[in-house]
């Protein structure tokens, strides 16, 4: 992973991007605004059919009119007043309405008998459904309130109390211009079943203005006994007046439909006059037009109800894709890597011993590399094939070149170049190379003896232009380097396999990758127009022609960035020098032969998933403080679980066949909660990056000095001495 200072011509428009976090700073509290709207009117409160829930049967300090008067009860001064229909009249009720189904049959069915009704409607309800409403009102019917949210008013605190009443208010002033002072409490009954803490809530709404409407008849069609027992409940069983209660929302409502086309007409034979509260009650002044204050206010709140339940239904349907595009790659990686590991070891023949190796020229870009450039180079040198390792200091301010130099191994040569960014040095390292196969290995990155060995053997092929190699993080101490192995080994080998397998590999890594110097020539070398050139220049050979192939057994063990700043930074540089990449390459989609390939498939992956999927990303945790607040936690909590097992099950099975311990894997939960938001921001930081024409400027990265060679096998872990490295972040995977 080596670092460069750039040209100067790079930085066209050195500038760090900001405006798109105050953008993120305003949207994410609109977001949540809109969520706890959503949250608080539909999930806060049970769904509980009034006459469903009785009371407690404390009645000590309900005064005597309550039980023993009539079931309009007028408690907005110090004399509680009550009112009951005249006798043989019914006041004909509803509940919980409006609803898009129910609300207009029932609607139909009044007009067909030429009956009036009281429709005691939920704010919610009204707010969804604001031309129903006021179909209500235009048909004669006469409307009271139910809450905003459905809420129990006795169980509730004073301040929600009054947010209820409000709101609900405000939703029919803004829905139909109107105001109504009837209110039905939610969960109430009849007269003689108030208890204390009915009374209390009675209380309440009473002096908030309200006078409260409780029932005398149940019909009891929430249970939905059939049409027979709801039409007798719904019979009064003598000449006195009545109340009857049922429903036109909150479930299947067609038994009372049915009941209601036969109830209105036996009551007409009956000599049973059937209207409003404000009818049968002669109670008068009960709703009135709303002021152009009430309305202007009322239908500001219908607008944020109306926008957030959009903005909930836009972020249901993005949750549903970020879960399939999720579930989806992980099936498609494991699958892609079953037949991919299959197939491998067949696949090129045997290894070849290290005499049957053709020579091999390996370049090593080098800026400011010193804490790494002795680990790197000696494992170089210790390779088992032939090689001939080119260094180019690409103007180092340290003593990069010296280290070199005074090493004095066989078969190293050193090239001084003033300061031209990366790919100038690689260009200059091909330039120099004496054979065909180059090898491209960054300045902190250590081979193991039979690495190349494996990397050549593809080359069997005359239409393989480049090969991947399996890059590892040999710095895995701490949580930050577990999850970044995890990454490498879950994430890019898997992807790589995948790639390999369907033939469009977009990046072989800086860190370990050969490629034939005849196809590095004839795409014109290394390209400098993005930031992730290794990326850049194996699109550049698909679209060529040559084949780009993975050899998971060419390892090389490389330092990953110790700090989330660091972290930070590389991949910020990654993520904007793919999209760059992606963007000079996208005429590979409409491409023949291999470049097309290339184009429908790779192009594509990367987009759903290395875009699009991490854009979405958000919306995942979002719903999940969303779902703990206002939904069963333990269903989020379940479904959770659910993925994090399936990132389990895939995590197990690379780590199989990567032949890696699964110690790290403990870590798995704990990445989803500060690596995975920091890999998704990084991704959104990129994409605002590129759309707003933003120039990412290279950037300062520290190297540690983890690695020393060995004579056989992985490199060693020595403890980090931090060395400062002026340049562009690590080459990409």
């Amino acid at each position: 992973m080596d670092t460069h200072a750039a040209p100067r011509h790079r930085t066209v428009r050195d500038v760090r991007p900001r405006a798109h976090w105050v953008l993120l700073a305003v949207l994410l509290p609109t977001l949540m605004a809109a969520l706890l709207v959503q949250g608080y009117a539909r999930h806060m409160f049970g769904t509980a059919a009034d006459g469903a829930v009785k009371p407690s049967g404390e009645t000590a300090t309900v005064p005597a009119a309550v039980p023993s008067g009539g079931p309009v009860i007028d408690a907005r001064g110090d004399e509680v007043r009550t009112l009951a229909p005249e006798p043989r009249t019914l006041s004909l009720t509803f509940d919980d309405g409006p609803d898009p189904r129910w609300t207009p049959k029932v609607l139909d069915v009044l007009a067909k008998h030429h009956v009036h009704a009281t429709f005691f409607t939920v704010g919610t309800q009204m707010a969804d459904h604001p031309r129903l409403t006021r179909r209500i009102l235009d048909e004669g019917h006469e409307i009271g309130m139910h809450t905003f949210s459905h809420a129990d008013l006795g169980q509730v605190g004073d301040w929600r109390r009054g947010l209820e009443l409000r709101e609900s208010q405000l939703v029919l002033n803004g829905a139909t211009g109107t105001t109504s002072s009837l209110l039905r409490p939610p969960y109430s009954s009849t007269p003689d079943a108030v208890d204390d803490t009915q009374w209390r809530a009675l209380k309440a709404v009473g002096d908030a203005g309200y006078v409260s409407v409780l029932s005398t008849l149940d019909s009891e069609d929430w249970r939905r006994p059939g049409v027979d027992a709801i039409v007798a409940n719904a019979t009064p069983p003598s000449d006195a007046g009545e109340i009857l209660l049922m429903h036109d929302a909150g479930g299947d409502r067609s038994q009372t439909v049915a009941a209601l086309d036969r109830l209105l007409p036996q009551l007409e034979q009956s000599g049973i006059t059937v209207g409003t509260v404000g009818e049968t009650t002669r109670l008068t002044g009960a709703t009135g037009d709303a002021t152009a204050s009430q309305t202007l206010q009322g239908r500001t709140l219908l607008l944020a109800f109306t926008a957030s339940t959009w903005i909930l239904r836009i972020l249901t349907v993005m949750l549903l894709a970020a879960g399939a595009l999720a579930v989806g790659r992980s099936l498609l990686l494991v699958v892609a890597a079953r037949r991919h590991r299959r197939r491998s070891p067949q696949r090129w023949g045997p290894i070849p011993t290290p005499a049957q190796c053709p020579p091999v020229t390996v370049v090593v870009p080098a800026y400011n590399e010193s804490a790494g450039i002795e680990a790197a180079v000696r494992s170089l040198v210790a390779s088992d094939v032939q090689v001939e390792i080119v260094v180019v200091d690409d103007g180092s301010t340290d003593d990069t070149a010296d280290i070199v130099e005074r090493l004095g191994l066989p078969g190293v040569r050193l090239i001084r170049q003033q300061n031209a960014g990366k790919p100038a040095a690689l260009n200059t390292g091909i330039a120099a190379a004496s054979h065909e196969i180059v090898v491209m290995v960054d300045g902190d990155t250590v081979f193991e003896p039979s690495t190349i060995r494996h990397l050549v053997v593809p080359f069997r092929d005359p239409e393989v232009g480049a090969v991947s190699g399996n890059a590892k993080v040999a710095n895995r101490t701490g949580l930050l380097g577990r999850w970044q192995h995890i990454e490498y080994v879950v994430g890019f080998n898997l992807d790589r396999r995948l790639f390999d397998l369907a033939e469009c590999m977009p990046t072989v890594p800086g860190a370990v990758g050969a490629f034939r110097r005849g196809a590095l020539l004839a795409v014109g070398g290394v390209s400098d127009e993005t930031l992730a050139e290794d990326t850049d220049l194996t699109m550049g050979l698909l679209r060529a022609g040559w084949r780009v192939v993975y050899q998971e057994d060419a390892r090389a063990w490389t330092e990953a960035p110790a700090t989330l700043d660091a972290l930070w930074r590389q991949r910020y540089r990654w993520c904007y020098g793919t999209l760059q990449a992606m963007w000079k390459h996208r005429r590979a989609f409409v491409q023949r032969g291999r470049a097309g390939r290339f184009g429908r498939r790779g192009l594509t992956y990367l987009t759903l998933f290395q875009v699009l999927l991490p854009l979405l990303a958000p919306i995942v945790d979002v719903f999940a403080i969303y779902g703990l607040i206002f939904l069963d936690p333990l269903n989020v909590i379940g479904l959770w679980l659910a993925f994090l097992g399936l990132q389990l099950a895939t995590s197990v099975y690379a780590f199989r066949l990567d032949g890696e311990r699964l110690a790290p894997l403990w870590t798995l939960a704990l990445q989803q909660v500060v690596y995975r938001q920091l890999m998704y921001l990084v991704v959104i930081q990129s994409v605002w990056t590129s759309v707003a024409g933003l120039r990412l400027r290279w950037q300062r990265m520290e190297r540690y000095g983890t690695l020393r060679a060995t004579a056989a096998g992985p490199p060693v872990e020595v403890v980090p001495q931090p060395t400062a490295s002026v340049g562009a972040p690590d080459s990409p995977r």
